[in-house]
């Protein structure tokens, strides 16, 4: 490296004085000749993924060292939960009129909740390149509107195939995509630290505070409402909200060891539901658990039956607001403080960007998709 990164990230920051998406400092980063650059990028966007040079291995190593140092990278993530530029810009339309269409993402409110819906229905409603922004600017209007008190995840209706006419809350990963070299690596932390953990932490204040500072963060009550499965993504959505309703034999599963990657932050948190040894079967060995079960209940805090989720998606955000925002908000996060201090997070996603960059241009990850998921064949309009 010709600069240290904390030299580097001060640079790119103006001395931590700015908030910095990744995208602009994998930007400035390239243009010190530290990272891949547009033509670079452009040039393995063209390119199935296994036939990738692997460019994007120096964004994974540049951020895995960012993240590792304890002011630099507890900077990046308050950078990271800061409001987007299109949330901040769509607010007062979105106040006004109560909902919005993103692309395939919409919100809208219902009351003291708002319902957030994604909607890739060739795809089984699974996360790619097409949904990501979206999903964060829905995510950061539930988080600004003063007159929202709970966020909804809901999956929107798949329109054919054997699911036709019901709601699927998530497939995860679109592996077509990955496969056929449109998702980027930078995909995987622009989730993670983005709508993901804005989930779980709300939006950081205006003012970095240093590492170590009692987070003041902008929060919301979160709930899932899982019907037929939330597969890999979808099943990490479950880790960060604050209740969960599934449809009975609703199916979760982190296909990790069948995909060849990391799955997101569900390594550090799901242990904590479900204890080390059933989270090592279901990240190493692919165990599906199953809502109405024992094993399936321990990420589960609600079972219901078919054609009753909506009832009791009413009846949850009744009960979560009774008591008054405020102290929810605070129960929240000194319960998240106890079990993953911000310091902890950091550690982890540091480990994960280097891993994930790793394991994203692996020629395993190839073989896998080809193996398990036929996706030589699959096309990316999901025929």
């Amino acid at each position: 490296m010709r600069v240290s990164p904390a030299d580097l990230y001060a640079e790119l920051t103006d001395g931590l004085a700015r908030p910095v998406r990744l995208s602009e400092l994998f930007a400035g980063a390239a243009a010190r000749g530290m990272a891949p650059d547009a033509a670079a990028l452009e040039a393995e966007r063209a390119r199935p993924l296994a036939e990738q040079e692997g460019a994007e291995i120096a964004q994974g190593e540049l951020l895995s060292e960012w993240l590792a140092l304890p002011r630099e990278g507890a900077h990046l993530v308050w950078a990271m939960l800061r409001p987007t530029e299109e949330a901040l810009s769509r607010l007062e339309a979105f106040k006004r009129d109560g909902g919005v269409r993103l692309g395939k993402v919409s919100v809208r409110r219902e009351g003291r909740a708002a319902v957030l819906e994604i909607g890739n229905p060739r795809h089984l409603n699974a996360e790619d390149e097409t949904t990501l922004a979206d999903t964060e600017v829905a995510v950061d209007l539930i988080l600004l509107d003063d007159a929202i008190e709970v966020g909804v995840l809901r999956g929107g209706l798949v329109e054919q195939g054997k699911h036709a006419g019901r709601r699927v809350f998530g497939a995860g990963l679109n592996l077509t995509s990955l496969y056929r070299g449109k998702l980027p690596f930078a995909f995987f932390l622009d989730r993670d630290l983005g709508y993901v953990n804005k989930i779980f932490r709300g939006l950081s204040g205006p003012v970095f505070r240093g590492p170590g500072a009692p987070e003041e963060t902008t929060e919301k009550l979160w709930v899932a409402g899982v019907e037929t499965f939330a597969i890999g993504g979808a099943c990490q959505l479950l880790h960060v909200v604050d209740h969960v309703i599934a449809e009975r034999g609703a199916r979760m599963s982190l296909p990790a060891r069948k995909e060849g990657i990391v799955p997101g932050a569900s390594p550090l948190r799901l242990p904590r539901a479900v204890g080390d040894r059933l989270a090592r079967q279901a990240i190493m060995s692919g165990r599906e658990l199953v809502a109405g079960t024992p094993e399936g209940d321990l990420l589960v805090d609600e079972v219901v039956e078919p054609g009753e989720m909506d009832a009791a998606l009413a009846a949850r955000v009744a009960a979560l607001t009774s008591s008054g925002i405020v102290n929810a908000a605070a129960n929240r996060r000194a319960l998240r403080v106890g079990a993953e201090p911000l310091a902890l997070f950091q550690a982890y996603m540091a480990t994960y960007a280097r891993e994930q960059a790793q394991c994203h241009f692996s020629p395993a990850l190839v073989a896998n998709l080809e193996e398990h998921w036929n996706a030589r064949e699959r096309r990316l309009d999901g025929a």
